[in-house]
């Protein structure tokens, strides 16, 4: 579904009605396409701190352009900060001084990283210092605007060589509809880690197991999984069986059809991913449902079905596959939330409480998991599919532009984070929910 209103504003009519009437003006978001580099232009690399010296080799290793040194007339596509040398409130104002300078200098679509330490492992102005980093990357990321992102990367104490998957994700155009963001790398009480050899095919030799991959997020994620070298073992409904058969034969994949409510599925699951492919690494549960009503027109079976369907299941799932031990080494597992879960919607009630309790379903295991496996979770906002086409006018078009980007994303938004989280390097990324909604303005 195109969004009619974008191309309007792009139009020469539409152009003067923006500028005349201060309407949002949506800006076309670069996406990646395999074979292109992850960054086309310069980042420029700032502040002090753990990571200040080794950035420059870090981006390198990506084969991402840098330099430390601004000059005048010079674009930039990404600016990082390493504020993990700020531990007093007075040096908070290295932050302005910094990127006041910059911030006109960046090219559209740009992508800013702040770096800062968890609060957590700090005491007194430090902690307050690093806290604070929170309220200036949301803000900036409200100011940025041409397409442009802002997150905020906190980076555990001895867990500064695990930053590359995700500079690789945050710096690129992978990373199109994240923004506002705050990562969290290095929770976990044991590291582990994996060297990606080749960064085009992160997942080369990996398997993983998609829920409800015949259509729409689903099928996007798969793909995306496909194009970064792994095989995709696909599940959804019998009813979906032609669809699912359609995409898994396109990316040369597996498919198995069931309800994932049944009682017996969690086993069946689990004996096809050992025979057939002797375990899997990846495990992203996107199957979901909404029955909208409100509390009170509600029923008990449309309610129940749904926490079931969106939450019971991939804990079941989950459950299983960690007990048989069919999850290999470094694995990881990614629940797919909502926005809805964090700031609720009119009408979703069931819906709702089904994604907050996949927030509350990584908070769980987070801490929990063994062997270097990860649990995570997107969040994603306004995406547009098949079921958003189907949202009256007037709210698809509150939905789309209540964000910082002032549009809905796409699927692939949502399968570029799931690809990130899945990738071999991203073993220090744990127990994190990263909302995929263009920074929305409530929730976010």
């Amino acid at each position: 579904m195109s969004d009619k209103y974008q191309a309007f504003t792009a139009s020469p009519i539409g152009k003067i009605l923006v500028k005349n009437l201060g309407l949002p003006a949506p800006v076309a978001l670069e996406r990646y396409t395999a074979g292109d580099p992850l960054v086309k232009g310069t980042v420029l690399v700032g502040g002090r701190g753990r990571l200040g010296e080794s950035l420059p080799g870090l981006l390198d290793v990506l084969g991402v352009a840098s330099t430390t040194a601004p000059s005048d007339g010079e674009k930039y596509k990404g600016l990082v900060f390493d504020a993990t040398g700020i531990s007093t409130v007075e040096e908070l104002v290295e932050l302005q001084a910094f990127f006041t300078p910059v911030l006109r200098s960046l090219s559209t679509c740009a992508r800013v990283v702040v770096i800062g330490t968890p609060p957590a492992q700090l005491k007194g102005s430090a902690r307050i210092a690093q806290r604070a980093l929170e309220g200036f990357t949301r803000s900036l990321g409200k100011e940025i605007g041409k397409g442009g992102t802002v997150q905020l990367v906190y980076v555990a104490d001895g867990y500064e060589d695990s930053l590359l998957s995700t500079l690789a994700f945050l710096l690129s155009p992978k990373s199109a509809y994240v923004s506002g963001q705050v990562v969290r790398i290095g929770t976990q009480k044991e590291k582990h880690g994996a060297e990606v050899s080749d960064w085009t095919q992160p997942l080369a030799g990996k398997v993983a197991f998609v829920t409800g991959a015949s259509r729409g997020i689903g099928e996007e994620i798969a793909r995306v999984l496909h194009r970064d070298g792994a095989t995709v073992v696909g599940l959804d409904v019998p009813q979906a069986a032609s669809d699912l058969q359609r995409v898994m034969k396109e990316i040369d994949g597996d498919w198995l059809t069931l309800d994932i409510t049944a009682k017996d599925a969690p086993q069946r699951i689990a004996q096809h991913l050992k025979d057939k492919h002797g375990g899997v690494d990846i495990v992203v549960h996107n199957a979901g449902v909404t029955m909208d009503k409100k509390l009170a027109n509600q029923n008990p079976e449309r309610f129940g079905k749904v926490l079931q369907i969106n939450l019971e299941a991939p804990e079941r799932i989950t459950a299983e596959l960690l007990s048989q031990k069919v999850i290999n080494a470094n694995g990881r597992i990614v629940g797919v939330a909502s926005i809805a879960g964090i700031a609720g919607n009119l009408g979703q009630t069931s819906y709702a409480a089904s994604k907050a309790g996949v927030i509350g379903f990584v908070d769980s295991l987070a801490g929990s998991l063994k062997d270097g496996i990860t649990i995570n979770a997107v969040a994603p906002g306004f995406i547009i599919t098949a079921m958003t086409a189907a949202v009256p006018f007037a709210t698809r078009e509150v939905g789309q532009r209540l964000n910082a980007m002032s549009q809905g994303g796409l699927p692939v938004d949502v399968a570029e984070t799931i690809a990130w989280y899945a990738n071999p390097a991203s073993s220090a990324v744990n127990g994190n929910v990263v909302r995929v909604c263009g920074q929305m303005m409530l929730g976010a």
